[in-house]
């Protein structure tokens, strides 16, 4: 059985909290020999991170945990509780600044979706993926 674990960063609502979040994924991947992830996790935090302090007004967090059967969970928590907008299909959206990033977790993620939470006194939701670490 995989060693669990389970980290949450709180980060405040700036731009910069997103290069925090995701040198601090890159540690925690790091430190627990998980360093073949580390591209792709930091590639699909950055979408989360970034929706969560871009499309809200209030803290966001960055959740990273190992299940027992070794899949490596990351969500991005906001203060928004209304569902994400569906991804778009990379086709459609390659050539655009903005809406790829749920469509990049969708296509990289071996799976994705979202759930209410509440979290700090405030309501919110969860916008999560996960990636097989074998």
């Amino acid at each position: 059985m995989p060693e669990t674990w389970d980290y949450t960063l709180q980060i405040p609502n700036d731009p910069r909290a997103v290069t925090v979040a995701r040198r601090t994924l890159r540690l925690i991947l790091t430190m627990h020999g998980l360093t073949g992830l580390v591209d792709m996790a930091e590639l699909l935090a950055t979408e989360l991170v970034s929706n969560a302090v871009r499309h809200t007004k209030g803290p966001a967090a960055l959740r990273v945990r190992r299940s027992p059967e070794g899949m490596v969970w990351i969500g991005a928590w906001d203060t928004d509780p209304a569902p994400p907008d569906p991804p778009r299909p990379l086709e459609q959206v390659a050539q655009l600044e903005d809406g790829r990033g749920l469509g990049l977790v969708k296509a990289c993620a071996d799976l994705w979706g979202w759930q209410p939470s509440a979290r700090f006194g405030d309501r919110g939701k969860y916008v999560w993926c996960e990636l097989a670490a074998a």
